[in-house]
């Protein structure tokens, strides 16, 4: 079969990017042709695949997406395909791998009444309902369970058209035979004595994934504790206005934030503690990332990955609503109990060995071609 893929943006290190890769090459695995289509490819291409970058450009993001999804409309006219597989809601998709929230629910609830006037908010509705509505085909392929009674709350969608993934955690996530090894020179290599502590945040989106509540938990730590312990974290963000944060808060000497890397395994064998107080996020894959490699996690509830910490007691998780004196109490306690956070540690390991997961893109894939499922 010919299958188009589509996505708002391809760059090497988000994780709806690195989802979308390993589904499409599963699929190529399996014999199928791959077509992308993507206004932003950043990175090289896949073997195999034919990797369209559309053509179009606009001062506001959702003018941008009208602009692509009518040319991709009348390529496909010309070129059809035999499955259109969506990684954004957008109309006219066979399949939608549903990495974002319910774009309603936070509309009515986290946004002012009057920004559903605006045209912004009209746009995202629409193509989200393009693809929920009881009358839309759209089959939904589900990595969040607690999405899914959001958008049937919404839009009344068919149960049945949703189809619940397991988490697709990358097999080099997992600790190796030799990760001590990969421990010591890490932590060599970023000049880290064996009584200090390394704490790292890692995802892209720094305002969202809550690097700003982090800083501060850091700042408030006991001036023993802080003095030994560094925060190092990794996206694909503006740094500006957190470097600016980390100086007011006295920090510049413990905090580097670093753009998007490849060598992330190395940062969650040689770390100490992976810290995630996302103010939203519908799954968080990089919790189970740091689960696999035998680092302990402190994370907000909000994130859908969160309960398999809790789970696999792998690490704390923090109630909703958030605190702030909550969360810098928890990241001092974590740090000082060397001896939990072994327990921890072994306990996400031994998890990583039952738990499925790591599937993901296999089960997508059986979705997407009517394999099974």
């Amino acid at each position: 079969m010919q299958l188009a893929f589509i996505l708002y943006k391809y760059f090497p290190f988000g994780g709806l990017q690195r989802d979308f890769l390993r589904i499409a090459l599963e699929c190529q695995a399996r014999g199928h042709s791959i077509r992308v289509y993507t206004p932003i490819w950043e990175g090289e291409h896949p073997p195999g695949f034919e990797v369209v970058v559309v053509p179009v450009k606009a001062l506001f993001n959702h003018h941008r997406n009208e602009k692509l999804s009518a040319w991709i409309d009348a390529d496909l006219a010309r070129r059809p395909v035999d499955r259109v597989i969506g990684f954004n809601k957008m109309p006219g998709l066979d399949f939608y791998y549903a990495a974002d929230a319910c774009f309603e629910e936070k509309a009515q609830t986290l946004r002012n009444p009057l920004y559903r006037k605006w045209g912004r908010y009209r746009h995202f509705a629409e193509y989200e309902r393009a693809v929920f509505a009881p009358e839309s085909k759209t089959q939904i392929l589900m990595i969040s369970e607690v999405q899914q009674p959001l958008f049937i709350k919404h839009y009344g969608t068919p149960p049945e058209r949703f189809h619940l993934l397991p988490p697709g955690i990358a097999a080099d996530r997992r600790a190796p035979a030799n990760a001590a090894e990969i421990r010591a020179d890490f932590r060599r290599e970023f000049g880290l004595a064996d009584d200090e502590r390394l704490v790292v945040q890692i995802g892209s989106g720094f305002k969202t994934k809550g690097l700003d509540r982090s800083l501060k938990a850091m700042a408030a730590l006991p001036k023993a504790l802080k003095r030994r312990t560094r925060l190092i974290a990794i996206g694909q963000d503006d740094p500006k206005p957190f470097l600016l944060q980390t100086k007011a808060l006295g920090l510049s000497d413990h905090v580097q934030i670093l753009k998007g890397r490849s060598d992330i395994p190395r940062f969650l064998l040689g770390a100490d503690l992976l810290i995630h107080p996302a103010y939203n996020e519908n799954t968080g894959t990089v919790l189970l990332e740091a689960l696999v490699a035998g680092l302990p996690v402190l994370v907000t509830e909000v994130c859908g990955y969160a309960h398999f910490i809790a789970d696999a007691d792998a690490g704390r998780v923090l109630p909703s609503p958030f605190q702030q004196e909550a969360l810098n109490e928890r990241l001092a306690s974590m740090l000082q109990d060397d001896e939990a956070r072994q327990r921890w540690s072994a306990n996400g390991l031994a998890f990583a060995d039952t738990a499925d997961l790591y599937s993901m893109p296999q089960r997508a894939a059986d979705v997407i071609l009517g394999e099974r499922g």
